[in-house]
């Protein structure tokens, strides 16, 4: 009992067998690397473009991506930035994809309705956060995502992005001023001063 309850995160786990199974042709460790994934796939998708539809499609390009890729992977990265940095890629092409449907089509329109985030406990915070961060440019974006929901180090950021590791540093910092002052600008608009 006392043993599981010091564990605070399980263990990362090592894709390795599962990426030489399926080198080798195993469907099963495809699929199960497909499934393994996808899941964090999306929410780094659905932080960057923010549109749940783009996100998917993205998230689903960078899986195809990843198993027809298996045999660039080089070990000496975690498997999880090198499939993120795949998404990344994935994202930049929705990005420019984006920018010439924009002039084809209206933009897309969030669904209003309240989601699971916007029913807690913390719906105002939350929906003004999101609000905040839909205003950051996409590379200040992008570097909160990697750090503060993707739990990335800096040299992986670095790494990651071609950057060197101060640029990224700096990039963070200048991030969350840029993220501070965004949402005191949507905190502002939603609660006027004397409003009632």
């Amino acid at each position: 009992m006392a043993a599981t309850a010091l564990r605070l995160h399980e263990p990362e786990l090592d894709e390795t067998p599962w990426i030489d199974a399926a080198l080798r042709g195993d469907e099963q460790a495809r699929a199960l690397l497909a499934e393994r994934t996808s899941p964090m796939v999306f929410r780094f998708a659905m932080r960057l473009l923010r549109n749940e539809q783009d996100a998917c499609d993205a998230t689903q390009e960078t899986v195809v991506k990843v198993l027809r890729n298996l045999h660039r992977y080089d070990n000496r990265w975690r498997f999880t930035t090198w499939v993120l940095s795949i998404a990344r890629n994935t994202c930049i092409d929705e990005f420019r994809r984006r920018r010439r449907r924009s002039y084809e089509e209206p933009p897309d329109v969030a669904d209003p309705g309240p989601g699971p985030l916007e029913l807690s406990d913390h719906t105002q915070r939350a929906q003004t956060l999101h609000q905040a961060m839909d205003k950051l440019p996409p590379m200040y974006r992008e570097v909160l995502v990697l750090y503060h929901f993707e739990h990335l180090k800096y040299r992986e950021i670095a790494d990651m992005l071609d950057l060197p590791i101060g640029t990224v540093m700096n990039r963070i910092f200048r991030a969350r001023q840029k993220l501070r002052t965004a949402y005191e600008e949507v905190e502002a608009m939603d609660h006027p001063l004397g409003a009632h």
